[in-house]
């Protein structure tokens, strides 16, 4: 007899989903590092029954929103590009021109999957710019960004 056969895989579902608060501290954090970490958290990659296909992934609130920092002249010269969907329609708009909010929006729905279930991961994102949330009582903990 194989003993790894004994062995069962198992998959996370809906219901075994244990999905926890976390909340993150934007202040003098890389928007770029924090983006990709946060992404990992909504993902479900931090957890051991990781499953693919599911939404095992975390719930993030995001503060101070404000006070994100982009390495470089980013902040002055980084171009974000959008297409009104008619002929000659794109647009460009510079990153010190888009609110703080959605800059974290953008980078942290850029890093995830390109499908139904990013949709719904992204659900689970929630950016404030001051330092007061209205999830108090989910009880949140705080993330640590450094990996």
């Amino acid at each position: 007899m194989n003993p790894l056969s004994t062995y069962k895989t198992v998959s996370a579902n809906k219901a075994t989903v244990n999905k926890r608060w976390f909340v993150v501290d934007a202040d003098g954090q890389n928007l770029g590092r924090m983006a990709s970490r946060i992404a990992f958290v909504l993902r479900g990659k931090n957890k051991p029954d990781f499953t693919p296909h599911v939404d095992c992934g975390d719930n993030v609130i995001v503060i101070n929103a404000e006070k994100i920092q982009l390495s470089g002249n980013k902040m002055g010269t980084k171009e974000y590009l959008r297409h009104t969907g008619f002929p000659g329609g794109q647009r460009s708009t510079l990153a010190k021109n888009v609110k703080p909010a959605k800059l974290i929006e953008m980078a942290v729905k850029g890093m995830l999957p390109k499908n139904r279930l990013a949709s719904r991961l992204f659900t689970n994102l929630y950016v404030y710019e001051g330092t007061e949330h209205p999830h108090e009582a989910q009880k949140p903990e705080n993330l640590k960004l450094d990996i």
